[in-house]
């Protein structure tokens, strides 16, 4: 699979470059976020921007991500999502859940935001 990863200092984009958003995508998506997580990347923004339709066998493993990275303390964030998954999404109310921002510096504002709050958390 073929993802443009671009590390910055308070994130990391992930890229993928494939036209559907299926099961297999999502897999690789998550195996991808585990492996900048072993290299010390914390925080991620998925730039859906290539992926024009989405098979709904893909949310659960979206949504085992998004659960994953918050209860390690991190961010997960999507961006650039298209409007046949989002249609998709909302019919399976994931866009409820998910961290959905519709341009780069929104998902950069979030992941900021997230990274002061759990710092007052830890501070407490």
């Amino acid at each position: 699979m073929d993802f443009k990863i671009d590390t910055k200092s308070n994130y990391t984009l992930i890229t993928p470059v494939e036209p559907l958003l299926n099961a297999n995508l999502a897999d690789q998506i998550t195996d991808e976020c585990q492996k900048l997580q072993e290299s010390s990347a914390a925080n991620f923004i998925i730039d859906l921007q290539a992926c024009k339709d989405a098979d709904t066998a893909c949310f659960p493993k979206l949504l085992d991500l998004y659960e994953h990275a918050y209860t390690s303390g991190q961010s997960l964030v999507f961006i650039h999502v298209q409007d046949n998954v989002m249609q998709k999404m909302k019919q399976e109310q994931l866009h409820l859940t998910l961290n959905i921002a519709p341009t780069l510096i929104e998902a950069v504002d979030i992941v900021n935001m997230e990274i002061l709050e759990r710092d007052l958390f830890n501070e407490e």
